[in-house]
């Protein structure tokens, strides 16, 4: 089991929730669990991003975010990086600029530069993203 510790910014409260993200990369599915305050959440889906923003939406109702890459609105993974990877790692993205691998982090990460957002800015930056590139929106 893979155990990486989160924190959860509330939108009213300033104490952040000290929590973990929980999966079995050797598992047949891309299961995933958030552990916070004695509760658990958790998502399946066909990779570790998507389960990531499943468990964001059920969070959005408290109003709570993970200070992570996965849930950042400029970072979101590629295609081969969903298929291949699992979803665990997603490119940091700057409009108008290709990524390139120094882009490159781990969905659980955090830093300074992590821009907490639902999960529907993520998806929206991203598309402006692609545009910026003209590249076709999916």
């Amino acid at each position: 089991m893979e155990h990486y510790p989160v924190v959860l910014q509330r939108a009213r409260q300033e104490a952040p929730i000290a929590a973990a993200f929980v999966f079995d990369e050797d598992a047949d599915d891309c299961t995933l669990t958030l552990q916070y305050e004695g509760r658990e959440v958790s998502a399946t889906a066909d990779d570790y991003f998507e389960a990531m923003c499943q468990i964001r939406r059920q969070l959005a109702a408290d109003e709570m975010t993970p200070m992570c890459y996965g849930a950042s609105e400029n970072v979101f993974p590629s295609g081969m990086a969903r298929e291949m990877g699992q979803g665990l790692k997603a490119y940091r993205l700057t409009v108008g600029q290709p990524t390139k691998t120094a882009d490159l982090v781990s969905i659980f990460a955090s830093g300074p530069d992590v821009l907490p957002a639902t999960v529907e800015r993520q998806a929206a930056y991203f598309q402006v993203w692609l545009k910026s590139l003209g590249l076709q929106v999916p």
